[in-house]
């Protein structure tokens, strides 16, 4: 293959760039990435906590009654002569979130993990985020990608209004991948080596739909697709006596399916259960 590599540009991958350097790059994108979600998910908790109410009097003459404003938790026992406010201790907030990971991506030998945080009112927000750096350099054999997307869901149906995070959904999503596979004599590349943090990875954004069935008191699966564009530059390189040639670069806009899923489910947070019929958790 000696004219193509005369013909071609000689380039350094990212599996063959200083390490210490590297694994510094890569740290702190997935620092970036952690503080952002962790800002979304502070956000959705103080909003999360504004929906309090309170009772400051109430008072009838005519009649006994016994009510309860269940979301300031008070307790009125109002008599014929008057009303007496009986204020009970208050009850702790249910809060409903999970961890998940993609059985479809771990079957392919790419370690992921998940959070999605119940908002309210049928809406959550989630973050993903998945690492793959397995390789064998004297084989040529390389299966690395990393990345990792933000979402938002509205939960609808009979099992979304009894339960929070169960039954159907429908959502939006986006985010930043990058990938480096090389298999024998070829590799492809997502993004363009030592360029920007846009030209280093393709971005992704579309809707999807899903149902999460219940599969225990704790763990529901969750399956779901998406449709979207995924978008960027990547290169077709190959290997040459110790040094990788860029053959190609290639700009893609794809649209079509973006996302698959089938999702294990661990259930956390106070209340956050699933329930038999009959009422038998």
């Amino acid at each position: 293959m000696p004219s193509d590599r005369h013909n071609n540009p000689s380039f350094t991958p990212p599996h063959q760039e200083c390490g210490k350097r590297l694994y510094i790059s890569q740290l702190r994108q997935l620092i970036g990435f952690v503080t952002l979600v962790l800002a979304v998910f502070n956000s959705a908790a103080q909003i999360s906590n504004d929906y309090d109410y309170s009772v400051e009097e109430v008072r009838i003459d005519s009649t006994e009654i016994h009510f309860r404003q269940s979301q300031s938790n008070l307790d009125l026992n109002l008599d014929n002569n008057g009303a007496r406010l009986d204020r009970l201790p208050k009850e702790p907030k249910s809060f409903y979130m999970d961890l998940r990971t993609n059985m479809l991506y771990d079957l392919a030998a790419i370690p992921n993990i998940g959070a999605e945080f119940y908002l309210g009112k049928n809406f959550s927000i989630l973050a993903n985020w998945m690492y793959s750096w397995w390789d064998s350099n004297p084989r040529h054999r390389y299966w690395r990608i990393y990345g990792g997307d933000i979402g938002a869901r509205w939960w609808f149906g009979n099992k979304a209004h009894t339960k929070p995070l169960t039954g159907h959904h429908l959502g939006i999503y986006g985010g930043v991948l990058t990938f480096d596979f090389e298999w024998g004599d070829k590799g492809y590349m997502g993004g363009v080596p030592k360029g920007t943090l846009w030209d280093r990875c393709l971005v992704n954004s579309g809707i999807e739909y899903g149902y999460s069935l219940p599969i225990g008191p704790y763990l529901n699966i969750d399956f779901s697709i998406g449709f979207g564009y995924l978008g960027g530059r990547y290169i077709k390189y190959f290997p040459f006596d110790n040094e990788y040639f860029r053959e190609k670069e290639y700009k893609m806009n794809y649209f079509g399916p973006t996302k698959a899923e089938i999702t294990l489910i661990w259930l956390i947070g106070r209340g956050n259960r699933n329930i038999k019929k009959g009422g038998e958790k």
